[in-house]
């Protein structure tokens, strides 16, 4: 009997020694993740234990430094690392400045939209604001979050006191009207919205992303913080507050602020269906018409040559400002002719659109390039006139000795109306449908879109222009390519001018200073 006792004690005290071995390693292990990675077991990569999903573990200043932070256990995949944690101590310190400041307080029904690793949910929760929930799209597995998206809101409206966008999610929307929308919709009044961007830092984009708000929203703050990680080295936080009701039933623009520091505010509240001949262009877009290149006051010996050489000294509007806050993105060809002739080998080619698409509109009266745009992605034809209203014109298609055609000797057209149309005339004439084009283009765009435009018509330049200032189109334009046209020399013809147009290289200058004098962004084109 006693060596099976012996056999029974050996076997003993082996377990006894793979017992302590193993309590040994978990020391250590525990050891290295508290005084060296800096982390708890439920964040850390390897742990030989979890606990209850009520339990909450502390991290005494190891995450703020001056605090304790509730990790929920629950979303192990995205709390497992450094780079997480110095996010939600990042903006522990973000919400403890907006509670010091008044626009959060503990007791604040509090929104974080669009938030893929719950840090700013978390950090709201450290801070001592209990009623908090984020939105993401892959949001099924985390306890802090509901699954939704920015433009699609999943609760009623007038939910929260308090909403924060994080991590330039608006920029990232291809909806930001809709988006901004769901925000409005869902604030409660005299509650609180909160913006990360790493944008604007131009004027011009500062007041795109404001133009997003169509309804009573002030600005109560401005700041540039440093923000945490390489994706947000540098954040402009932006805090709105809301002054009415149902978002529905009220637009009222936010109040937006025309200087460089954004220190003297105006107000702009013309919506689309405001627009009218009272249209005011701000002073942070005739700040940019002073730094456009210069106007040609020479006439040009050889415009054709000059058109090349002009091209390289524009300063496009995109070079200058970001423009990610637009709603959407237009390229409007008034007068297209051909699919090549602009929009194929200058606007696709040339134009900086800072990886925006852009829808491009081509206008063109000329039946005989419309074939051509039935095959071309992206592009809508409209296949009239440009015009100053609905009526019937003439279209004369002629030609000046030597100049250069695209289609079996097609010319240029130029549109005149009827009541025009009995002088003598050597070409060809057809009658063509002319439309309101400063009504169509208050019905196709809308202030929150980025619009480009290019005009070749012929000479209707002097009647189109006027017009869109007298509707207040004008104010929907960003910037114009513009080719005025007057009886310039003639390439064929040394020492002659054409008969063609009657205006003169100095009135042509005439409308781009009083273009630009008014703020409007114009460049010559030849």
């Amino acid at each position: 009997m006693e060596p099976a006792a012996g056999k029974h004690s050996s076997l003993i005290n082996v377990l006894i020694r793979l017992l302590l071995l193993a309590v040994f390693v978990l020391g250590v292990r525990f050891a290295y993740v508290i005084a060296v990675a800096g982390e708890s077991c439920t964040i850390a990569d390897f742990c030989f234990f979890s606990l209850p999903e009520s339990i909450n573990l502390v991290l005494a200043g190891a995450v703020t430094g001056t605090g304790s932070l509730a990790v929920e256990p629950e979303s192990p995949e995205v709390q497992r690392s450094k780079d997480w944690i110095k996010g939600v101590r990042f903006y522990s310190s973000v919400f403890r400045e907006l509670v010091s400041s008044g626009y959060l307080s503990p007791a604040s029904k509090s929104l974080c939209v669009e938030t893929p690793t719950g840090r700013d949910v978390v950090a709201l929760k450290e801070v001592g604001v209990a009623d908090v929930i984020g939105i993401s799209k892959k949001a099924a597995k985390k306890p802090l979050e509901k699954k939704g998206e920015g433009h699609k809101i999943p609760f009623p409206g007038e939910s929260f006191d308090f909403v924060f966008c994080s991590e330039g999610a608006i920029q990232r929307s291809v909806r930001p009207s809709e988006f901004t929308l769901e925000i409005a919709r869902t604030l409660k009044p005299e509650g609180f919205a909160v913006f990360h961007l790493t944008n604007p830092r131009d004027t011009y984009s500062f007041n795109s992303f404001l133009d997003l708000f169509n309804y009573c929203f002030k600005v109560v703050k401005l700041r540039d913080i440093v923000g945490f990680d390489s994706s947000m080295l540098n954040i402009r936080e932006i805090v709105l507050k809301k002054e009415c009701g149902n978002v529905n039933d009220q637009f009222h623009s936010v109040a937006k602020f025309g200087s460089d520091d954004y220190g003297n505010g105006y107000d702009d509240s013309a919506s689309n269906s405001d627009i009218n001949e009272n249209c005011y262009i701000p002073a942070y877009k005739k700040d940019l018409v002073r730094n456009a290149e210069p106007l040609i006051l020479e006439e040009p010996l050889k415009p054709w040559l000059t058109l090349k050489r002009n091209v390289k000294n524009i300063k496009y509007l995109p070079s200058m400002v970001d423009i990610s806050f637009k709603d959407r993105y237009f390229y409007v060809d008034v007068g297209a002719r051909s699919y090549g002739s602009s929009i194929g080998s200058w606007f696709r080619k040339q134009y900086p659109k800072q990886n925006k698409t852009f829808h491009v509109y081509a206008i063109e009266a000329d039946k005989t390039f419309h074939k051509e745009y039935g095959l071309k992605k992206g592009v809508t034809l409209v296949p009239y006139a440009a015009w100053v209203k609905n009526e019937t014109l003439t279209f004369e298609i002629h030609r000046d000795p030597g100049e250069h055609v695209e289609v079996k000797g097609r010319g240029m057209g130029r549109i005149q109306p009827l009541r025009s149309s009995t002088r003598s005339f050597d070409g060809e004439v057809e009658k063509i449908r002319g439309f309101d084009f400063a009504d169509w283009l208050k019905n196709t765009v809308s202030r929150n879109d980025f619009v480009v435009m290019k005009m070749d018509v012929e000479g209707t330049e002097f009647d189109l222009i006027p017009r869109l200032f007298e509707t207040g189109a004008i104010c929907l334009v960003d910037e114009i390519f513009l080719e005025c046209h007057y009886n310039r020399w003639q390439r064929c013809c040394p020492g002659k001018r054409s008969t063609k147009y009657e205006k003169t290289y100095q009135q042509c200058l005439e409308l781009f200073n009083s273009l630009r004098q008014s703020g409007v962004l114009v460049h010559q084109w030849f």
